[in-house]
């Protein structure tokens, strides 16, 4: 009977990448594509193998295998199709100087400069950081409480004699959002876009019948929801002064995470007041509570039931992926989060082979029962009722709106003896079309 200790030597490797932070996944420098699909795919032939001995033989230590295994193919996979996306859409900029090793490039060095001065001693203006942010990709941000020498927890750990000069942060998963929908930048302070309903009709006639007036197509406007990201750290001049780190890096470094994580908090489940809606928020039942002129003039998203009241059912995923019509499937992917994964990975069709598969080419994702399929950061777990599962084109059918980007105001005056650094962003978010995506509900039949 296989147990933990059989495990192949590539696939050990492999399963170590799953106490990697999740979300964002770390990479290897050294690793190729080629070499993390083979590593993969030795994991799922594994894992295979180990469901089926597992289910035979209710091992305890075949049980835990199989969830290091797993988690190990979600954090290999996930590098993969970070891999085949543009990720720079989801940064909100600023240089990482704090990483040992990295390299700036002569824009995020001016910017740098510039911000540095700027952020120590007020030299220059808010208008020339945001040019040199906007040359370099625009990287400023937060952090969470005002910066003092004489505190430690407030900051003045940072400038001591001596001290580590690595500082480990906490993970924070940050949901993927900005690479999978459409992204647009927007002039005004809002954004409105007009649908057509359809409704226009014809006729048959006779070369001399008469001709009555026939109908036209109806339009209807649809109004996204906008909101401001803001942060407003606070730092001690002689902390600027003292601090040997380069605390405008880690400050920015820490706004881009934080605005990060709230515009994918908002992009998912945001309700849409004075922040985006989010992806989640279109069911018919909260569609039908808004007033009529606040509803989605195309309507809510379609949903398909699982056929379970708490659990995933293979048939219920076939009625899924087949539910979508041929003109609007170009694109679809399954998506979900990583406990959800690790249910789906177990499930088997009637000839008792695994409906999941992993990649098998750089730039091609994994797939479910032949269609798609990646993780969502942020969507729920399976429980009654809930929609842990997406399937659809996020990019046809969601839609995201960046009025501004990131802009700081530099402000000594308000509070002395403390500067402080008011961070905003206006961002926008909604769907723009749901008839690219359907939810998959866990629900038993009516």
């Amino acid at each position: 009977m296989k147990n933990l200790m059989m495990m192949a030597p590539s696939v050990m490797a492999l399963a170590a990448h799953a106490s990697e932070p999740r979300g964002l996944i770390s990479v290897r420098a050294d690793a190729s594509p080629a070499g993390m699909i083979k590593e993969l795919n030795t994991a799922f032939a594994d894992f295979k193998a180990t469901v089926d001995q597992r289910e035979k033989d209710r091992d305890v230590l075949l049980q835990e295998k199989e969830e290091k295994l797993n988690d190990a193919m979600s954090s290999m996979q996930n590098a993969l199709d970070r891999l085949a996306t543009d990720f720079d859409a989801l940064k909100l900029g600023g240089n990482s100087a704090l990483h040992a090793g990295e390299v700036l490039s002569e824009e995020e060095q001016a910017h740098a400069d510039t911000f540095d001065a700027y952020f120590r001693s007020g030299i220059g203006s808010e208008r020339d950081v945001h040019n040199a942010a906007r040359a370099a990709g625009g990287r400023l941000a937060k952090i969470q409480a005002a910066v003092e020498v004489g505190t430690d927890v407030k900051g003045g750990v940072l400038a001591p004699i001596e001290w580590d000069r690595q500082v480990t942060d906490k993970l924070v998963e940050v949901s993927p959002m900005r690479q999978l929908a459409a992204v647009q930048s927007v002039s005004g302070q809002g954004f409105t876009h007009i649908f057509n309903l359809r409704g226009t009709s014809s006729g048959w006639v006779g070369e001399t019948s008469d001709r009555d007036e026939t109908n036209t197509a109806t339009l209807k406007p649809y109004t996204f929801s906008f909101g401001e990201i803001y942060a407003n750290p606070a730092t001690t001049q002689r902390a600027l002064d003292d601090v040997e780190a380069d605390l405008a890096a880690w400050l920015g470094g820490e706004v881009e995470t934080e605005f990060a994580y709230q515009e994918g908090v908002a992009f998912i489940s945001g309700n849409g007041t004075n922040k985006p809606r989010g992806i989640l928020t279109y069911d018919s039942t909260t569609e039908t509570a808004l007033d009529a002129a606040l509803r989605h003039p195309l309507g809510p998203v379609s949903e398909v039931i699982s056929g379970h009241a708490s659990q995933v059912q293979l048939d219920g995923l076939i009625d899924l992926v087949t539910d979508l019509p041929e003109e609007r499937s170009m694109g679809a992917t399954v998506y979900n989060n990583r406990k959800t994964s690790a249910v789906i990975r177990k499930l088997k069709d009637s000839d008792g082979q695994l409906i999941w598969r992993p990649s098998v080419e750089a730039g091609k994702p994994a797939t479910l029962l032949g269609v798609p399929h990646r993780e969502l950061t942020g969507l729920p777990d399976v429980a009654a009722n809930a929609v842990p599962i997406l399937y659809g084109n996020i990019n046809r059918a969601y839609r995201i709106f960046d009025r501004t980007g990131v802009r700081v105001l530099r402000d000594p005056y308000t509070n002395k003896p403390y500067v402080h650094f008011y961070t905003t962003k206006r961002v926008g978010g909604g769907m723009w079309n749901p008839e690219y995506l359907r939810y998959h509900r866990i629900k038993a039949p009516a």
